[in-house]
């Protein structure tokens, strides 16, 4: 993050000129500094010469859809926080933003404070903790991989292994409490969303268990417990 919570460069991407303008003023207000812009083809000029902290997306827009400009900066290894804005707060909707690699939804309408605050939560889980705080703590290995909980950091053979925000709060959420049972809604509740749902929580562990699995049909490290949840199990 390029400086604190309260001062974070967010990206805001929607076509509705009124809400844009609207949510730039309320979170300009709020102490952030704020890009907005109407459409996706803008979003990406801007991230091209810009590094952002947040981006706050509209699902639906005209030409590419925030779905596919969030699955094209995920392909492009961009890990930019990203919570979505959706007219239809439908379940569908919502695991299809998870399962494009956003961290957070909001429904329309909404309000604005609620917003403010879902974002000071993204901003917390994803930035490093301070170095008075960061205590030492084993890393856990996960097959060739290696996992800091405190930092929220994945290594593997050629450094780093992006994690989002979502996928690293849950990987450190699981780590802390290693060989116990966490079921969906405490999952959900350490990532900030205890609404997202079962379908929405088994997503988030789809797309994590991609990047720590050696096979992830088959999971050493990221059990499923029948009924009850999810378990690590830390290995070589």
């Amino acid at each position: 993050m390029n400086g604190t919570v309260d001062t974070a460069h967010l990206l805001v991407v929607d076509d509705d000129a009124r809400l844009r303008d609207l949510l730039q003023r309320f979170l300009t207000e709020q102490g952030f500094r704020v890009t907005a812009v109407a459409d996706a083809a803008a979003a990406r000029g801007a991230i091209a010469s810009m590094t952002f902290d947040l981006m706050v997306l509209d699902v639906m827009m005209p030409g590419e859809s925030g779905l596919s400009l969030a699955e094209w900066l995920r392909r492009d290894g961009n890990e930019v926080p990203i919570l979505m804005l959706t007219a239809r707060g439908a379940p569908d909707d919502r695991i299809a933003g998870f399962e494009h690699g956003v961290d957070d939804y909001l429904a329309k309408p909404f309000d604005p404070r609620e917003l403010a605050l879902r974002i000071r939560t993204i901003l917390r889980r994803a930035a490093p903790p301070p170095a008075s705080q960061a205590l030492p703590t084993a890393p856990v290995q996960l097959g060739p991989c290696w996992f800091d909980i405190e930092r929220a950091e994945l290594r593997g053979g050629e450094g780093i292994i992006r994690l989002t925000g979502g996928e690293a709060a849950l990987l450190q959420a699981l780590a802390r409490r290693v060989g116990e049972v966490l079921s969906r809604e405490e999952i959900g509740a350490a990532l900030g969303t205890p609404e997202a749902g079962e379908r929405a929580i088994d997503v988030q562990v789809t797309r994590l268990r991609r990047k720590v699995e050696t096979d992830p049909r088959e999971p050493r490290f990221i059990q499923t417990v029948r009924h009850r949840g999810y378990v690590l199990r830390p290995g070589p």
